[in-house]
């Protein structure tokens, strides 16, 4: 288990690439944003923190579209170490998952790096600007799915970045399955 510390860089800017997805074409993440911002999602497919609030994440998602939010979630990790999240088995999943957003495979792990993503699942929400105003946990639940009145902590903050531009100041960290790197990355090269 993995848990990144409650760390919100406010205003860093999202970096954009070009990544398949598992509907057959390649998207750039940018592209993505609704006209109030965005989430950008680090998921696998074997995860038990993953599995345990897929359908949370959906609704979330679904939920913040009419906030003008949009969303695309990637997965990193080494698929030769773990072949459960090769992209086929991406494709499986956001089937079975019924994803309403572009799920996208960043096999040289460069993205995970740029963003300094830390565990699945991890997310990182940014304003109409392009700038970070949310890293924290989708909400309490962990490898199983907490009750269903849970506060949705990722859903408030990014209807508050999309009314105001701005995320809340206490946010609690993401916890889940640490990204499986190909190889140890560089701790310079992640945000600490």
């Amino acid at each position: 288990m993995a848990a990144i510390p409650p760390l919100c860089d406010f205003g860093w800017k999202a970096i954009d690439a070009r990544l398949p997805s598992t509907e057959g074409r390649a998207h750039s993440i940018l592209d993505l944003a609704g006209s109030n911002g965005l989430v950008v999602a680090f998921i696998c497919n074997h995860c038990p923190y993953v599995q345990a609030v897929i359908s949370r994440i959906v609704r979330d998602a679904i939920d913040l579209e009419g906030h003008g939010i949009g969303f695309v979630a990637i997965s990193s990790n080494d698929v030769e170490a773990y072949p459960q999240d090769s992209f086929g088995n991406m494709k499986r999943f956001a089937a079975d998952n019924a994803l309403p957003f572009p799920y996208l495979f960043d096999e040289d792990q460069s993205v995970a790096r740029a963003y300094g993503a830390v565990c699945t699942p991890d997310f990182f929400g940014f304003n109409r600007d392009r700038e970070l105003q949310y890293r924290g946990r989708l909400d309490a639940s962990r490898k199983e799915s907490g009750p269903p009145a849970l506060r949705r902590d990722l859903y408030e903050a990014m209807v508050m970045v999309s009314r105001t531009g701005k995320g809340p100041l206490d946010q609690l960290a993401s916890i889940g399955c640490g990204i499986k790197w190909k190889t140890a990355p560089d701790a310079a090269a992640r945000p600490a």
